[in-house]
């Protein structure tokens, strides 16, 4: 079990340890296919910066082209800290994401756990499947806690595309990343969280590295995904697998 003060994880540390992620991940999300037609069409991710020998082998041979992911909307603020205990309780474990109906359900129980005198509003709204927030922003060391594929896949079966945070736990960085659910950037600038309310509408360039308030007028720079792009572009490390031919793709 982490605790709060676990050491949080840098994008570059993570990058060329990608393609090793496989044995990680639970069987459950071997059949995320089985979801797809519930889910939101894949977005691309530009890559950034150059990729690994391994990776730029791989992207080849799958035919991979740069492309670029913006995504816009309402944004969700939280603090640092946040654990996944406040993503999604255990008491909602039980749900398997490769089932439809338990994934969006697993999706509206997003951040039931955050204490509601801190966040009074509500990330999923009651009766509701879907958030209003296509974008999360957060502190340090987010995605702490007890380790879950459930925390990102309940984040991105609630809708949103991408969090941003100053830092990450490595066991839910990685869990984004194998999953395919959600991108989690992290931010080159400290203090977003405190200067962002939640409701305020941005944007994130990942070709630029940028996330602009529009409500607010200010910008924040992202470091770049790098490696990690292409695995979650392509619906997570399974899919990503399948499509540079790591192994045999569910036609063969």
């Amino acid at each position: 079990m982490a605790t709060a003060t676990a050491t949080a994880l840098s994008l570059t540390e993570v990058a060329p340890a990608v393609l090793a992620l496989v044995p990680a991940v639970s069987r459950a999300f071997r059949h995320r296919s089985r979801v797809a037609p519930h889910r939101r069409p894949a977005l691309k991710c530009h890559q950034s910066r150059p990729l690994t020998a391994v990776a730029a082998a791989a992207a080849a041979a799958a035919g991979d082209s740069p492309s670029t992911a913006v995504f816009h909307g309402e944004c969700f603020v939280v603090g640092d800290n946040i654990d996944t205990d406040q993503i999604i309780p255990a008491e909602h474990l039980t749900l398997v994401p490769s089932k439809p109906d338990e994934y969006r359900k697993l999706g509206s129980f997003a951040f039931v756990g955050l204490p509601t005198a801190a966040y009074p509003t509500p990330f999923v709204a009651p009766g509701e499947e879907k958030s209003r927030y296509a974008v999360i922003i957060g502190g340090a060391n987010f995605g702490c806690g007890s380790s879950r594929e459930h925390a990102p896949v309940a984040l991105g079966a609630a809708g949103a595309r991408a969090v941003l945070a100053e830092s990450y736990a490595r066991i839910f960085f990685r869990n984004s990343v194998a999953t395919g659910e959600v991108y989690p950037l992290e931010l080159a600038d400290t203090g977003a969280w405190k200067e962002c309310k939640t409701g305020d509408v941005v944007t994130v360039d990942l070709a630029n590295c940028i996330m602009i308030n529009h409500t607010s007028g200010k910008q924040y720079k992202l470091k770049p995904i790098g490696d990690a792009g292409p695995v979650i572009e392509a619906g997570g490390i399974f899919a990503y697998a399948r499509k540079t031919g790591m192994i045999a793709s569910k036609s063969a």
